[in-house]
């Protein structure tokens, strides 16, 4: 039955999504129970998955839509990592979520494209070739608009608007590097150490275009600079959205997607003889910066967090790019770490926002005092972003500082340094206000929170101190991304 568990797992989001868009507006309780039932049964299949993998199995499926042309699931050691950072906070969004929109409109609409939003992603992790990645990477572009626009305001339409140019932008670069490289190769199918090895001998200009083209279309998502500047606009979705698109779905999505491109297509000793590693270490260092930089400026504190997603998101390219076992695990770790930290802070932001109306830094005053449980899950979040240890995100810059000196480059241990200490300057202002000032009196006040939207963003607070203090478990996401690792530079 495990060769079955790649369709079942993308059928508890894929094949749920529509029976959630029918489903009338004031069926609240039919609604939050088969999306609820849902997550847990995909969650439950991600781990049976995952110890399928631990065991040796690679369930492979295949559906053939045109001579040479086949729909491709299987489930290696990456998809798992993907997968499970996926079904996990699903689940939490999705009970955040529910509290969330608990007294809104268009319920059904919205956890019907969050439900398909899913299920793009997870057809992304589980993507056995390059055309099966790029069908489910355009359908994540087509389910997630409809979440960003939710509110109905000039506002939402204006950001709706400018993600589509880019992420339409985006697919059609991929889609161009796509037809291209099957052209010459067939089947791209992703196998350790690219297929470029088993290519009659080929231009090397036309392979660096085809690079250019494909990492140019998931960096969109990924928010490599100049192609981030849909994020921060997109930050007028309502919280949960705005989780999923930095978390989960949509930004991950591209990092994995270069993930696959360096490894799997064109594999990393490729990439590093076609001279390509460097640039791509350059931009994401550039990325990282700026991001943090922008972030400096900013007074509205979900924008504040999407330019730091635009930076963290970055050091993952760059632990792909340093061509380093070390810098490789410290990236791919932080794929997960990212996740869970971005996620806490916008649930924590989500939750300001509806008790107290609070939206912006500078109205952050008094906060640990009026919300002290969401409050301290932002702090853990925050100085998790820092890369205070034991904390997740110090895990992961460790590993890419010890990766950039395997790689021969000390310089990547001062652009690290320089980078915690621009998280430092835009996270502890926060941090400063919201424990050390008082409140406003009286404290303005918009709905009281129930358990829905307190208890997720405590969760992932627990998730971000476990992952740093069990980091060396066989289990925790850096014990994991060893195993892919070692796949990788065998």
């Amino acid at each position: 039955m495990s060769e079955y568990l790649p369709i079942a797992i993308l059928m508890t989001s894929l094949g749920v999504a529509p029976l959630i868009l029918m489903m009338p507006e004031h069926a609240s309780r039919l609604r939050t129970t088969v999306n609820l039932t849902a997550a847990t049964l995909k969650l439950v299949l991600v781990v049976w998955l995952t110890a399928v993998v631990v065991q040796g199995g690679s369930p492979d499926m295949r559906f053939t839509v045109a001579p040479g042309l086949d729909l491709h699931l299987q489930a290696d050691a990456l998809s798992v990592l993907f997968l499970a950072l996926s079904a996990i906070l699903w689940l939490i969004t999705t009970v955040y979520a529910i509290g969330y929109l608990e007294n809104g409109v268009d319920r059904s609409r919205f956890f019907g494209f969050f439900t398909l939003c899913v299920a793009s992603t997870v057809g992304i992790a589980m993507a056995g070739n390059l055309f099966t990645f790029l069908i489910f990477f355009e359908l994540l572009t087509l389910a997630t608009w409809p979440l960003v626009v939710h509110r109905g305001t000039a506002e939402a339409h204006r950001a709706g608007r400018i993600y589509l140019i880019y992420t339409l932008g985006g697919g059609l670069a991929l889609t161009v590097g796509t037809i291209w490289l099957y052209t010459l190769a067939g089947e791209v199918t992703f196998t350790p150490r690219g297929v470029l090895g088993d290519l009659p001998q080929t231009d090397s200009i036309a392979l660096i275009i085809i690079f250019v083209l494909l990492i140019a279309g998931v960096g969109v998502k990924a928010a490599l600079v100049p192609l981030h500047g849909w994020l921060p606009l997109s930050m007028v979705a309502p919280a949960p959205v705005s989780a999923l698109l930095h978390a989960v779905a949509v930004v991950k999505a591209g990092a994995f997607g270069i993930m696959r491109i360096v490894y799997d297509v064109f594999g990393i000793e490729n990439v590093q003889e076609l001279g390509l590693s460097t640039p791509l270490a350059l931009l994401a260092a550039f990325t990282i910066i700026w991001g943090s930089v922008c972030a400096l400026t900013q007074n509205d504190l979900k924008k504040r967090l999407a330019y730091s997603t635009v930076s963290q998101v970055s050091y993952i390219t760059l632990g792909i790019a340093l061509v380093s076992p070390l810098a490789a695990i410290g990236g791919l770790t932080h794929l997960i770490h990212q996740g869970i930290m971005k996620i806490t802070l916008f649930l924590a932001a989500g939750n300001f926002a509806e008790a107290h109306g609070v939206k912006t830094v500078s109205a952050m005053n008094g906060m640990g005092r009026l919300m002290p449980i969401s409050m301290l899950a932002f702090t853990v979040g925050a100085l998790g972003m820092i890369g205070i240890p034991p904390l997740a995100g110090f895990m992961s810059k460790w590993h890419l500082g010890l990766g950039g000196l395997e790689a021969g480059q000390p310089e990547v241990i001062a652009l690290l340094a320089g980078s915690s200490l621009l998280n430092a300057a835009y996270f502890l202002p926060i941090l400063y206000r919201a424990w050390f000032l008082d409140p406003p009196d009286p404290a303005p006040v918009r709905r009281k929170l129930g358990w829905m939207l307190a208890l997720p963003p405590a969760m992932t607070a627990v998730l971000i101190i476990a992952a740093g203090l069990f980091a060396n478990a066989s289990f925790s996401p850096l014990g994991w991304t060893r195993f892919i690792v070692s796949l990788e530079y065998q």
